[in-house]
């Protein structure tokens, strides 16, 4: 019997184990210092005690029949015992052979004794035994990546139901202030009665104020580009910043902002509704980028800063610049847009559409109201996964992680388990307690909105006009709350895929405003089979018209995802369409830089010299 494996059973029914092979099903069941074995052959049952050679006296048929019934009652104390391979009775020696032969005749006699309770009995745990789920052909998977998320979840509940308070502000450190008290009205109608804006500066501004370079964020930065004195954290810029560096503060004074509808010291989703003292959640207004640029611009009413040397910016900045000098082109100096687009493409919209469901369906959103409980933590991990991936490329990627395993010695896992998923995990771990999930919401959504054509800036110009009464009512009781908001709703009609031939048809079909979930921009854009290729279509030309005399710098990178090069070379085209004849345009191929994106943050030498050589051309 020695080297049989011993089973722990706590549920008789469903731990049972069953195998063919002719031999009995031998369970063991133990009782304080005694050990029994029990025997099921058939419908009889042996009870064979096992006790220590000072205790080897026959059992009684009262002892035995107790046992039983204390087993029955009492599963847990029932321990399957099965050979480890082969189904083979191990060969007993003679003497404990006999010696046992002789201790089941009690038990015989108590089986013969009471033969039909006793078979009633073993009938039962035969069928019992017989009816027992099979084991599993392969053990289950672990997920330690669930489990951390689970413990996170957790730990957050626990925190956030003591008296710790609402969720830590996202700032990441000091920075100066400029709040405005006249209201600003947003260009799809919606209304913010004050607003306060966050920036730092790096330099000096000389007398006439005409050295200001106004350098603009991405979607996720805070105004913290460089390091200072009240915060000597390195900021997102910190090698491109400095006296001698492409941003040279021996020249030029550099101010940066935190957008609104951020959440680094700027109002924005989590700031509080002077209306009503509640935080704004997703009572916040829709936003643009002009309106982010307008806010800016009120900042440097206040600096007393009436033209900037250059606007600047990369990804939602670099759009953020082009916002610039079509909003107030007779304010900029100078233009440098890098690794952007004139206009949103659906390529990137879908990945930025992608990133925002996966944050509205975690829980804990809760519709954007969950500032005084717990954030939806997994939905932003999950998102910032995604965005990552399109933030580098491919080359870099290959020869950074290639193929490997964190952990070659360990099997595979549906977990993070190569290099590269390790890597996400981690951005997306880092990310989640750093930035607000609303802005996320609310300032890619104004990404996905941006558009210089002429005929979008066209129509929203109609609607700012339907709504100015809302400036003029403002602070009276003639302002219905309501007239202050507004939203979005889905199409009245499912999109429907456009088939070949209809795309191929008459201009006139072209031309016609659709009534479905798109617009096709067309009473001034011509059909794509006569533009000439790689020419800008009419309607963005028209629309970035205001920029023809602002020199300007455009910059893209080839190994680029997320803003594909051929979106920088439509900007440096449809700028010199405009009769701009001041346009330098630089691409950068793999063989120059393979970060994708993130080049701006990261190429010094090409990004930083180009910036640099154009900021000192006359």
């Amino acid at each position: 019997m020695a080297g049989w494996n011993g089973l722990a059973s706590t549920q008789f029914r469903s731990q049972a184990r069953r195998w063919h092979c002719g031999c009995s099903r031998q369970y063991v069941f133990r009782k304080q210092s005694e050990v029994f074995e029990i025997d099921f052959y058939g419908l009889s049952l042996n009870w064979i005690p096992k006790m220590s050679s000072s205790r080897a006296a026959v059992a009684t048929s009262k002892a035995a029949s107790r046992l039983l019934h204390s087993a029955l009652r009492q599963p847990s104390h029932l321990h399957y015992k099965r050979p480890p391979t082969a189904c083979i009775q191990p060969q007993l020696p003679q003497r404990q052979f006999e010696r046992r032969w002789q201790s089941t005749q009690p038990s015989r006699q108590i089986h013969q004794q009471h033969s039909r309770q006793a078979s009633s009995s073993a009938a039962a745990i035969r069928q019992e035994i017989e009816t027992a789920p099979s084991e599993p052909t392969n053990p289950p998977l672990s997920f330690p990546c669930l489990d951390a998320t689970e413990a996170r979840s957790q730990k957050l509940y626990r925190r956030f139901s003591s008296e710790s308070g609402p969720e830590p502000t996202y700032t990441v450190g000091p920075h100066q202030t400029y709040h405005c008290r006249e209201p600003l009205l947003l260009d799809w109608g919606g209304l913010l009665p004050e607003f306060t804006i966050a920036y730092e500066t790096w330099g000096s501004l000389n007398a006439s104020k005409s050295n200001t370079i106004l350098l603009h964020t991405g979607l996720s930065a805070s105004s913290h580009a460089h390091s200072t004195p009240e915060n000597p954290k390195p900021g997102w810029w910190e090698k491109f910043i400095g006296p001698g560096k492409p941003l040279d503060t021996d020249k030029h004074f550099v101010i940066c902002t935190n957008v609104i509808g951020g959440c680094y010291g700027s109002t924005g989703p989590a700031s509080i509704d002077p209306a009503n003292g509640e935080r704004y959640a997703t009572r916040f207004p829709i936003l643009t980028l002009e309106d982010m640029m307008r806010a800016q611009f009120r900042l440097l009413d206040a600096l007393g800063i009436q033209k900037l040397y250059a606007s600047i910016g990369s990804s939602m900045g670099g759009m953020l610049s082009l916002a610039s000098g079509c909003l107030f082109p007779e304010r900029i100096g100078k233009i440098i847009s890098i690794s952007a687009c004139a206009r949103s493409h659906p390529y990137s919209i879908a990945l930025r559409h992608t990133q925002r469901q996966v944050l509205m369906m975690d829980p804990n959103w809760n519709r954007g109201f969950y500032y005084d409980g717990v954030p939806p933590h997994l939905g932003m991990k999950l998102a910032r996964e995604i965005a990552t991936v399109t933030y580098r490329s491919g080359p870099e990627w290959e020869e950074r992680f290639g193929r490997q395993r964190a952990d070659p010695s360990k099997p595979p896992a549906l977990c993070p388990d190569f290099l590269i998923e390790t890597y996400l995990d981690h951005a997306g771990e880092k990310w989640w307690s750093q930035y607000d999930p609303n802005s996320v919401l609310y300032v890619s959504k104004a990404m996905d909105l941006f558009d210089l054509g002429a005929e979008h800036r066209a129509s929203i110009e109609e609607v700012r006009a339907q709504n100015a009464f809302k400036l003029r009512a403002y602070g009276s009781a003639n302002l219905d709350p309501a007239a202050a908001s507004c939203s979005l709703s889905l199409p009245a009609q499912p999109y429907r895929e456009q088939g070949i031939d209809e795309a191929d048809g008459a201009s006139e079909s072209r031309t016609a405003t659709s009534q479905g979930p798109f617009h096709m921009d067309t009473t001034i854009s011509e059909p794509a089979a006569q533009r000439v290729p790689h020419e800008p279509p009419r309607d963005l030309v028209e629309g970035m018209a205001a920029c023809a005399g602002i020199p300007t710098l455009v910059l893209g990178v080839a190994s680029d995802i997320l803003f594909p090069s051929w979106q920088q070379r439509e900007i440096a085209e449809t700028l010199r369409r405009t009769g701009n004849k001041s346009v330098w345009h630089v691409e950068l191929g793999e063989d120059k830089s393979w970060f994708g994106h993130d080049t701006f943050l990261l190429d010094l030498e090409n990004v930083g010299g180009a910036v640099g050589a154009f900021l000192r051309s006359a």
